[in-house]
Parts: structure tokens; C-alpha cells; sequence
């Protein structure tokens, strides 16, 4: 099922940041999101993933199908790196954590805790939870922060991967990936703001 954001207008802390944005992402694709920082590209990622009401506009295709990884590893510092994926794979009801491991060359810090781990180990770590959500689409925010020239590599592979099994990627970045895929440079679409409106609910 393709994912289809038709007319679409969202907003951060109140604040409308983006409008009019419409776009689909089909199985088997991958869409890199552009944009200068603070343009609303981690606002539209969580509303996609509905972790945020839009301000309208329809998004069709997401439900239950998203996984989202955010600049936010989402890991539990006190357990093992086996037993992170085990709780997340639970979580979404899926058992095999062993591709995960892999792609991401985790079996050696299999039993490591996750709090003593590396930044970049930790976001490796983050980004294996995608694979054991079983989730078709993912959604990924600014995904190789931390991650040295190897690990960037293995990440674009493992996206290259999902696509090849008919999932689709959805990645808000500032370098190439190396992928095959399309642009979205949201700029064109951001919000334009009434100055004569009273905006201090967005603050709220």
C-alpha cells in the first residue's frame, strides 16, 4: 500500500511550520527529506507517525504500518543490547532478533549494556529496533547522527535491503546515502504566517 499525504499543514508548539504539502511514497521507494534546519522536517515525521495531530490535510496508508526512529535512541540503559530488541520486538509483536543483530554487527556486544555502549553503538543499536518492528514504512529522522563512515554504509545497506523486500523509507538527512531515491525539498512549502494574529497560545 502506497503512502499518500494529500494537502497536508502542521505545526510545532502551536505554530504552523509547514502547508500545502503533498506527496506518496509507494512500496519498494525511498524519499529523502530536504530542508534547512528548523523547517518542520522532525514535525512532519512525528505527525506521520502519529505521534501528532496534522492542522489538515489527510494522510492515508500510515495506519499501523509506520515505524518511527527518532534523534532520540529509545533505548533502556539497564538492559543488554539483546534484551532491547527483545522488549521492542515485543512491542510490535514480532520474535526474531537475529537480522537485526546482524545488520547492524551487534552479536559481539549482544550482552554489553546499553548505557555502556558508544554513541555510535547506541545508535546502531537504535536503528535495529526498526527491524524488528516488522513495520513496512519506516520514518527516519537525521538517522547517521553519531555514526562513523562504516556504520553510515551499513545503514544505507540495510535501508537498501527493505526497500528490496517492498518497504519503503522515509529519511529526513543532510548527506548522501548513497540510495537510489527521490527528493522532497519541503522549503517550498513552508508555513506563511499572519503577523496580525495573536500568537501567544502557541506557547501554551
Amino acid at each position: 500500500m502506497t503512502l499518500t499525504v494529500t494537502d497536508l499543514a502542521i505545526a510545532r508548539g502551536g505554530i504552523p511550520v509547514l502547508e500545502g504539502l503533498s506527496f506518496s511514497l509507494a512500496p519498494g521507494q525511498a524519499l529523502i527529506l530536504r530542508g534547512p534546519n528548523g523547517i518542520g522536517k522532525t514535525t512532519l515525521l512525528r505527525t506521520l507517525a502519529s505521534l501528532q495531530p496534522p492542522l489538515s490535510g489527510r494522510i492515508d496508508g500510515a495506519e499501523d504500518r509506520m515505524a518511527y526512529a527518532s534523534h532520540s535512541d529509545g533505548l533502556k540503559p539497564t538492559l543488554t543490547v539483546t534484551e532491547n530488541l527483545t522488549f521492542w520486538a515485543a512491542v510490535f509483536g514480532t520474535h526474531d532478533i537475529q537480522p537485526a543483530l546482524d545488520a547492524f554487527q551487534l552479536n559481539a556486544l549482544a550482552d554489553r549494556h546499553a548505557g555502556n555502549l558508544s554513541a555510535g553503538q547506541k545508535r546502531r543499536l537504535g536503528l535495529a529496533r526498526m527491524l524488528v518492528t516488522g513495520r513496512p514504512i519506516w520514518a527516519l529522522d537525521e538517522p547517521t547522527v553519531s555514526l562513523d563512515q562504516s556504520a553510515v554504509q551499513m545503514f544505507a545497506s540495510t535501508v537498501q535491503r527493505h526497500l528490496g523486500q517492498g518497504g519503503s523509507a522515509l529519511i529526513a538527512t543532510h548527506i548522501d546515502l548513497g540510495l537510489e531515491a527521490e527528493i522532497l525539498d519541503v522549503g517550498p512549502f513552508k508555513a506563511r504566517l499572519d503577523l496580525t494574529d495573536d500568537l501567544d497560545g502557541g506557547f501554551l
